[in-house]
Protein backbone atom coordinates (compact mmCIF):
# COMPACT_ATOMS: atom_id res chain seq x y z
CA UNK A 1 0.00 0.00 0.00
CA UNK A 2 0.99 3.46 -1.17
CA UNK A 3 1.48 6.52 2.07
CA UNK A 4 -1.83 8.55 2.44
CA UNK A 5 -3.83 10.39 5.05
CA UNK A 6 -7.94 10.18 4.89
CA UNK A 7 -10.24 11.37 6.57
CA UNK A 8 -13.60 10.25 6.81
CA UNK A 9 -17.28 10.85 8.33
CA UNK A 10 -19.91 8.91 9.55
CA UNK A 11 -23.67 9.69 10.11
CA UNK A 12 -22.96 10.38 13.66
CA UNK A 13 -20.41 13.42 13.02
CA UNK A 14 -17.48 11.56 13.77
CA UNK A 15 -14.07 12.35 11.84
CA UNK A 16 -11.96 9.58 11.67
CA UNK A 17 -8.31 10.92 10.06
CA UNK A 18 -5.76 7.71 9.49
CA UNK A 19 -2.10 7.91 8.31
CA UNK A 20 -0.40 5.30 6.95
CA UNK A 21 3.02 4.30 5.74
CA UNK A 22 4.70 1.01 4.86
CA UNK A 23 7.45 1.84 7.33
CA UNK A 24 6.03 1.19 10.45
CA UNK A 25 3.58 4.51 10.39
CA UNK A 26 6.67 6.86 10.27
CA UNK A 27 6.23 10.19 9.52
CA UNK A 28 7.89 11.98 5.93
CA UNK A 29 7.38 15.78 5.71
CA UNK A 30 4.52 14.81 3.10
CA UNK A 31 2.53 12.90 5.63
CA UNK A 32 2.51 15.02 8.38
CA UNK A 33 1.50 18.47 6.12
CA UNK A 34 -1.34 16.17 5.26
CA UNK A 35 -2.16 15.78 8.92
CA UNK A 36 -1.93 19.12 9.68
CA UNK A 37 -4.47 20.12 6.73
CA UNK A 38 -7.14 17.51 7.28
CA UNK A 39 -7.01 18.32 11.18
CA UNK A 40 -7.77 21.47 9.83
CA UNK A 41 -10.61 20.70 7.53
CA UNK A 42 -12.14 19.03 9.88
CA UNK A 43 -11.88 21.57 12.47
CA UNK A 44 -13.88 23.43 10.53
CA UNK A 45 -16.51 20.85 9.00
CA UNK A 46 -19.73 21.53 10.91
CA UNK A 47 -20.44 17.75 9.61
CA UNK A 48 -17.70 16.58 12.36
CA UNK A 49 -18.54 16.96 16.14
CA UNK A 50 -15.53 14.84 17.17
CA UNK A 51 -12.35 13.82 15.91
CA UNK A 52 -10.50 10.38 16.15
CA UNK A 53 -6.77 10.35 15.11
CA UNK A 54 -5.23 6.56 14.53
CA UNK A 55 -2.78 4.76 11.84
CA UNK A 56 -3.16 2.15 9.77
CA UNK A 57 -2.65 -1.17 10.06
CA UNK A 58 -2.77 -3.51 13.47
CA UNK A 59 0.96 -3.59 14.67
CA UNK A 60 2.96 -0.09 14.98
CA UNK A 61 0.82 2.62 15.39
CA UNK A 62 4.01 5.21 14.77
CA UNK A 63 7.72 4.72 13.66
CA UNK A 64 8.61 8.21 14.36
CA UNK A 65 10.49 10.80 11.91
CA UNK A 66 11.37 9.08 8.46
CA UNK A 67 14.99 8.47 8.62
CA UNK A 68 15.15 8.87 4.83
CA UNK A 69 14.65 12.51 5.12
CA UNK A 70 16.82 13.45 7.69
CA UNK A 71 19.34 11.29 6.01
CA UNK A 72 18.51 14.09 3.45
CA UNK A 73 18.65 17.50 5.36
CA UNK A 74 21.61 19.41 3.73
CA UNK A 75 21.34 22.77 5.78
CA UNK A 76 19.50 24.26 8.98
CA UNK A 77 16.76 25.50 6.46
CA UNK A 78 15.69 22.35 5.66
CA UNK A 79 15.97 20.69 9.34
CA UNK A 80 13.76 23.25 10.42
CA UNK A 81 11.54 22.62 7.39
CA UNK A 82 11.52 19.09 8.23
CA UNK A 83 11.15 19.23 11.93
CA UNK A 84 8.25 22.06 11.48
CA UNK A 85 6.67 19.36 10.28
CA UNK A 86 5.79 17.75 13.82
CA UNK A 87 4.88 21.55 15.50
CA UNK A 88 2.42 22.13 12.96
CA UNK A 89 0.82 18.66 13.36
CA UNK A 90 0.44 19.43 17.09
CA UNK A 91 -0.22 22.87 16.80
CA UNK A 92 -3.18 21.84 14.74
CA UNK A 93 -4.41 19.36 17.46
CA UNK A 94 -4.14 21.73 19.87
CA UNK A 95 -6.04 24.89 17.96
CA UNK A 96 -8.72 22.35 16.81
CA UNK A 97 -11.83 23.54 18.47
CA UNK A 98 -12.59 19.81 18.76
CA UNK A 99 -11.61 17.02 20.72
CA UNK A 100 -9.54 14.54 19.58
CA UNK A 101 -9.21 10.88 20.45
CA UNK A 102 -6.33 9.14 19.81
CA UNK A 103 -6.55 5.11 19.10
CA UNK A 104 -2.69 3.88 19.77
CA UNK A 105 -2.83 -0.36 18.49
CA UNK A 106 0.82 -0.67 19.22
CA UNK A 107 4.22 0.31 19.49
CA UNK A 108 5.45 4.20 18.89
CA UNK A 109 8.29 5.83 19.02
CA UNK A 110 9.36 9.62 18.53
CA UNK A 111 7.04 11.74 17.11
CA UNK A 112 4.48 9.12 17.51
CA UNK A 113 4.44 9.35 21.56
CA UNK A 114 4.02 13.55 20.85
CA UNK A 115 0.91 12.44 18.50
CA UNK A 116 -0.29 10.34 21.28
CA UNK A 117 0.61 12.71 23.76
CA UNK A 118 -1.16 15.87 21.75
CA UNK A 119 -4.55 14.10 21.11
CA UNK A 120 -6.95 15.11 24.29
CA UNK A 121 -7.84 11.60 25.14
CA UNK A 122 -5.58 8.68 24.24
CA UNK A 123 -6.84 5.03 24.72
CA UNK A 124 -4.63 2.36 23.60
CA UNK A 125 -3.75 -1.55 23.61
CA UNK A 126 -1.49 -3.57 25.83
CA UNK A 127 1.02 -3.43 23.11
CA UNK A 128 1.37 -0.03 22.80
CA UNK A 129 4.90 0.59 24.54
CA UNK A 130 6.49 3.87 23.84
CA UNK A 131 10.13 5.44 23.14
CA UNK A 132 11.70 8.49 22.51
CA UNK A 133 14.83 7.34 20.42
CA UNK A 134 15.87 10.96 19.54
CA UNK A 135 18.58 11.16 21.88
CA UNK A 136 20.08 7.55 20.59
CA UNK A 137 20.53 9.56 17.28
CA UNK A 138 21.94 12.65 18.79
CA UNK A 139 18.64 14.92 18.38
CA UNK A 140 16.58 15.17 20.95
CA UNK A 141 12.94 15.31 21.37
CA UNK A 142 12.86 18.95 21.54
CA UNK A 143 9.68 19.32 19.27
CA UNK A 144 7.01 16.72 20.64
CA UNK A 145 9.22 17.78 24.54
CA UNK A 146 6.10 20.09 25.41
CA UNK A 147 3.39 17.69 24.04
CA UNK A 148 4.97 15.21 26.10
CA UNK A 149 5.67 16.77 29.51
CA UNK A 150 2.37 18.59 29.74
CA UNK A 151 0.72 14.62 29.99
CA UNK A 152 4.06 13.06 31.85
CA UNK A 153 5.04 15.79 33.72
CA UNK A 154 9.20 16.48 33.94
CA UNK A 155 9.71 13.15 35.71
CA UNK A 156 7.87 11.21 33.28
CA UNK A 157 9.44 12.92 29.88
CA UNK A 158 12.85 12.44 31.33
CA UNK A 159 12.64 9.13 32.02
CA UNK A 160 11.47 8.44 28.01
CA UNK A 161 14.13 11.07 26.48
CA UNK A 162 17.53 10.05 28.32
CA UNK A 163 17.02 6.40 28.72
CA UNK A 164 16.29 6.79 24.78
CA UNK A 165 17.25 3.31 23.87
CA UNK A 166 14.23 1.72 25.56
CA UNK A 167 10.76 1.18 25.75
CA UNK A 168 8.18 1.33 28.32
CA UNK A 169 5.05 -0.52 28.68
CA UNK A 170 1.96 0.91 28.05
CA UNK A 171 1.12 0.34 31.67
CA UNK A 172 3.69 2.56 32.55
CA UNK A 173 2.47 5.10 29.84
CA UNK A 174 -1.14 4.60 31.35
CA UNK A 175 0.23 5.16 35.05
CA UNK A 176 1.71 8.33 34.23
CA UNK A 177 -1.13 10.06 32.19
CA UNK A 178 -0.44 9.12 28.36
CA UNK A 179 -3.36 6.36 27.77
CA UNK A 180 -6.60 7.08 29.79
CA UNK A 181 -6.84 3.52 29.38
CA UNK A 182 -5.32 0.02 28.13
CA UNK A 183 -7.02 -2.27 26.21
CA UNK A 184 -6.23 -6.18 26.20
CA UNK A 185 -7.02 -6.57 22.50
CA UNK A 186 -7.62 -4.21 19.36
CA UNK A 187 -10.96 -5.29 19.06
CA UNK A 188 -11.82 -3.80 22.94
CA UNK A 189 -10.01 -0.82 22.06
CA UNK A 190 -11.67 -0.03 18.89
CA UNK A 191 -14.66 -0.63 20.81
CA UNK A 192 -13.92 1.69 23.61
CA UNK A 193 -13.23 4.49 21.52
CA UNK A 194 -16.25 4.19 19.02
CA UNK A 195 -18.46 4.34 22.21
CA UNK A 196 -16.42 7.36 23.61
CA UNK A 197 -16.44 8.96 20.21
CA UNK A 198 -20.15 8.23 19.81
CA UNK A 199 -21.12 9.89 23.18
CA UNK A 200 -18.80 13.24 22.29
CA UNK A 201 -20.73 13.43 18.95
CA UNK A 202 -24.11 13.57 20.76
CA UNK A 203 -22.75 15.95 23.55
CA UNK A 204 -23.10 19.94 23.15
CA UNK A 205 -20.53 21.22 20.95
CA UNK A 206 -20.45 24.63 22.02
CA UNK A 207 -20.07 23.20 25.55
CA UNK A 208 -16.83 20.61 24.10
CA UNK A 209 -15.47 23.96 22.25
CA UNK A 210 -14.85 25.78 25.86
CA UNK A 211 -13.63 22.76 27.75
CA UNK A 212 -11.32 22.39 24.93
CA UNK A 213 -10.03 25.65 25.68
CA UNK A 214 -9.94 25.08 29.42
CA UNK A 215 -7.46 21.85 28.78
CA UNK A 216 -5.08 23.62 26.47
CA UNK A 217 -4.79 26.88 28.59
CA UNK A 218 -1.17 28.03 29.10
CA UNK A 219 -0.24 26.71 25.70
CA UNK A 220 -1.19 29.90 23.61
CA UNK A 221 3.22 30.15 22.79
CA UNK A 222 3.87 27.33 21.47
CA UNK A 223 3.69 28.24 18.04
CA UNK A 224 6.79 30.40 18.72
CA UNK A 225 8.16 27.32 21.34
CA UNK A 226 7.87 24.61 18.82
CA UNK A 227 9.62 26.41 15.84
CA UNK A 228 12.33 27.21 17.91
CA UNK A 229 12.94 23.65 19.19
CA UNK A 230 11.99 22.45 15.37
CA UNK A 231 15.43 25.03 14.60
CA UNK A 232 17.35 23.06 17.19
CA UNK A 233 16.68 19.38 15.49
CA UNK A 234 17.66 21.06 12.43
CA UNK A 235 20.53 22.01 13.44
CA UNK A 236 21.47 18.97 15.20
CA UNK A 237 20.63 16.70 12.50
CA UNK A 238 23.45 18.23 10.57
CA UNK A 239 25.83 17.23 13.09
CA UNK A 240 28.27 14.38 12.44
CA UNK A 241 27.33 11.93 14.99
CA UNK A 242 24.00 12.05 14.20
CA UNK A 243 24.61 11.01 10.33
CA UNK A 244 26.92 8.53 11.70
CA UNK A 245 23.98 7.01 13.86
CA UNK A 246 21.28 6.96 11.47
CA UNK A 247 23.49 5.07 8.59
CA UNK A 248 24.30 2.60 11.77
CA UNK A 249 20.71 2.09 12.79
CA UNK A 250 18.94 2.04 8.94
CA UNK A 251 22.24 -0.73 8.28
CA UNK A 252 20.86 -3.00 11.27
CA UNK A 253 17.95 -2.70 10.11
CA UNK A 254 18.86 -3.90 6.50
CA UNK A 255 20.93 -6.84 8.17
Amino acid sequence: MEPFVQTEVDDRGIGIITFYHPASNSLPGNILRQLTDQIHDAGSNSKIRVIVLKSGGDRAFCAGASFDELMAVSNEQEGLSFFSGFALVINAIRTCPKLVIGRVQGKTVGGGVGLAAAVDHCLATKFAAVKLSELAVGIGPFVVGPAVERKLGVSGMAALAVDARSFKSAEWAANRGLYAEVFPTVEELDQAVDRLASELASSNPDAMAHLKRTLWEGTEHWDALLNERAAISGRLVLSEFTRNAIASFKASKST
